[in-house]
Order: structure tokens, then C-alpha cells, then sequence
């Protein structure tokens, strides 16, 4: 079949998630017609994670082309974006203060970021509760959207904004996701200038990284006065149940990880043995670098769906710039087969390159940096 024009296509989206979302907002302000699909029964039915920084040549060019960089800048933490760094044994090796109105990274959590694009969305704009199972279908379209719950959708563009393990991308590619041999555990902490305040005036107010080469600990102050520390280490993937331990054994994890860590300073093991809470496991995956697919004008792939990498500080950003050019492209183009080549013109060339600047990154966060190469701890997580 000839490929649709943008205006008259059935455009969805699979993810409401930033890149997702940004994609939505940018088409209807438009004048695009989209619907996107999520598996969350609601918008607050989940934690969304972490602080995210948001680039000012990525992450907010995307905002200020869906008309929302004002609302962040009411949102972000400046003060975010100050970082420290120290050894195990708690010596300072460097820190980073922002200028008095610096912008180039400021932090924003997650889930603020995530409600200012839902809040942007006309009504009806988000399906929750919709889990998709498949996309089948001819390569030149309609797709045929098919649910867990048995429904089904037609599509002229399925826009794959559905994270590491996509659905959207089993029907352009036979890549997966492969463990990178780094994994974070994630510890919560609630009610820093109370119950923390040690920790507080430690880890300052955005960020602290500490390694040895084998073990690091990377700390993330959050908004509402809460701050996560991610605890890295290369291990294989089911370290948990290879040690005898389970993920709910809160007390038996802690034990392990001192064991691990016994050489460092006690101040800093407070970031191991204070926290609120169980540990959650987070193993970090990668796709292979480069991922690339053969064009199909009826599929589109943004964000980890496309191009999943280390956390450095780069994945939230370059999902929102993919959504911000798709969108973009779309509006500009005669036809979504058009639309999409365009896309991909820009975006396959730059995520490879980004990948390859990144492979075995994870295993970088677990490095010793020097005091002069403050760059290398500034990634935060995204």
C-alpha cells in the first residue's frame, strides 16, 4: 500500500515514558493525531525512578520543542547539579559547585518530568492498562497492535517507545538486551536533613561517585528530601540467589555487601547500612553496538528500544531528542514512510556512535577517576 500522509495516518505509540511522551506532545501540538498505549493501570501506579539531567543540547531542545522548557525550569534543581568525588576512605578528590544560574544539566526526578508530558497530552491522548504482546502485520503497513488482554489495534506508524525489552522492536530486529556484567543494587533514603543528615551534608545537594576499581557507589539526591545510592559491582547476574540470599533479605544483602566493601571508610558504608528499606537489584544491560535494522515504514524505534546503553547519563536525553526529530519529521514530511527514513537518517549514525563511546561503560563507573577528569563522574543516572 502507498504510505499514508502524517495528518491522515493512525499513529501509535508504545511507552509513556519521556520519549514517548515527548513524541505525543510535539505531534499534537502539531496538529497530529496520536494515541499512546502503556501497561501501567495509571499515571501513579509506580515509582518512576531516580533524578534525571537533562542536557541543554538534547534533553531540553526536546522540551522547547514540545513548548514545556519553562514549566521544567519551574520544576529543576540547580543545586542538582553540584558533584562530588572521594575514595573509600572518604577523602575528597573533587568537586564540582554550579555557577549561580547555570542551566547546562539541572536535575528533575523522573516522575515530575514524567507528569509534566502527561499533563501536556490532551484527554484520552494515554491508554493505560494496555500491555502489548505483539506487532504483526506487512513491513509496508497497517500493523495490527495485539494486547495481553486479547484486543487488537490497527496502525499505519507503531512508534517503539517501550523501553529495554520492547515489544515494538521484535518486529524490525532479532536483537536483545545481553547483561554487560555490572550490576547496581539500589538503596532508598528518606528524610536527609532528619534522619540523615550526616549522609546529607556528605553527599552535598546532587551527587557523589566513589570506587576502587572493583566496587563503587554512585549517590543521587532526589527532591522532597530523599536521595538514592545506586551500589555497583561487577558480579554475575543472579548473584543474589548464587550467594544463598533472595531480594526481600534486606539484613542478609547488607551483611554480603560489608563483606564486599570492608575496607572502606565507615562513613561512607553508610550508604550501605542506613538505607530505608529492601535493596532493589538492578542488573544493567545493553544492546549490541551498533543495533541497526532493515527500514520498515511502518515501525519506528526511539530511545532503549533503539539504542539501550550503560547508565551514563545520556539514555533519558537521547530518548527525548529521538522523539523530539521523529516528531518533527513527521510534521515536515509528505508520507510516514518519508518521515521515518528521515528519522533514521540522523538518529541510527548518531545512537551507534554514542554506543560505541559507551561500550563497557558500566564497567567505567567502577574506576578510580582521577581528581583532574571531573567530566568522568558528572554522568548521573537516567
Amino acid at each position: 500500500m502507498d504510505s499514508p500522509t502524517p495528518a491522515s495516518a493512525r499513529i501509535s505509540i508504545i511507552g509513556a515514558g519521556p520519549g514517548g511522551l515527548t513524541c505525543a506532545r510535539i505531534l499534537q501540538r502539531h496538529g497530529i493525531a496520536v494515541t499512546v498505549y502503556d501497561r501501567d493501570p495509571d499515571a501513579g501506579s509506580r515509582n518512576q525512578g531516580g533524578s534525571l539531567d537533562l542536557h541543554e543540547d538534547d534533553g531540553q531542545l526536546a522540551l522547547r520543542e514540545a513548548g514545556l522548557l519553562e514549566e521544567f525550569f519551574a520544576l529543576a534543581r540547580l543545586e542538582g547539579q553540584e558533584m562530588r568525588q572521594f575514595d573509600p576512605s572518604g577523602r575528597a578528590l573533587a568537586h564540582h559547585l554550579p555557577d549561580e544560574g547555570e542551566t547546562a544539566r539541572p536535575e528533575i526526578d523522573r516522575g515530575q518530568l514524567r507528569d509534566l508530558l502527561v499533563r501536556s497530552l490532551g484527554a484520552g491522548t494515554i491508554q493505560w492498562g494496555r500491555n502489548l504482546a505483539s506487532v504483526s502485520g506487512p513491513a509496508e503497513g497497517p500493523r495490527t497492535l495485539t494486547f495481553a488482554d486479547g484486543t487488537t489495534v490497527e496502525a499505519d506508524l507503531v512508534i517503539g517507545a517501550d523501553g529495554a525489552y520492547s515489544r515494538v522492536r521484535a518486529a524490525v530486529s532479532p536483537a536483545t538486551p545481553h547483561y554487560t556484567g555490572v550490576s547496581f543494587l539500589e538503596a532508598w533514603f528518606d528524610d536527609m536533613e532528619g534522619a540523615h543528615a550526616d549522609l546529607s551534608q556528605l553527599v552535598g545537594k546532587g551527587s557523589a561517585h566513589i570506587a576502587d576499581g572493583e566496587r563503587g557507589l554512585f549517590a543521587q539526591r532526589n527532591s522532597g528530601g530523599h536521595m538514592r545510592v545506586y551500589v555497583m559491582r561487577r558480579v554475575p547476574v543472579d548473584w543474589i540467589a548464587a550467594n544463598g540470599l533472595h531480594p526481600e533479605d534486606t539484613e542478609g544483602i547488607r551483611a554480603h555487601l560489608l563483606n564486599e566493601f570492608a575496607a572502606w571508610s565507615p562513613r561512607i558504608l553508610r550508604m550501605i547500612t542506613d538505607n530505608d528499606g529492601t535493596y532493589v537489584d538492578r542488573p544493567i544491560f545493553a544492546l549490541p553496538v551498533p543495533h541497526t535494522w532493515d527500514h520498515s515504514p511502518s515501525v519506528a524505534l526511539l530511545g532503549d528500544a533503539a539504542h539501550l546503553m550503560p547508565p551514563l547519563g545520556v539514555g533519558v536525553n537521547l530518548a527525548m531528542l529521538d522523539a523530539a526529530e521523529l516528531a518533527l519529521a513527521l510534521v515536515g514530511a509528505t508520507t510516514v514512510d518519508e518521515a521515518v527514513r528521515s528519522y533514521e537518517k540522523s538518529m541510527l549514525p548518531r545512537s551507534a556512535e554514542t554506543a560505541r563511546m559507551l561500550e563497557g561503560g558500566a564497567e567505567h563507573l567502577l574506576s578510580v577517576d582521577e581528581p583532574d577528569e571531573p567530566e568522568r563522574f558528572r554522568q548521573g543516572q537516567d
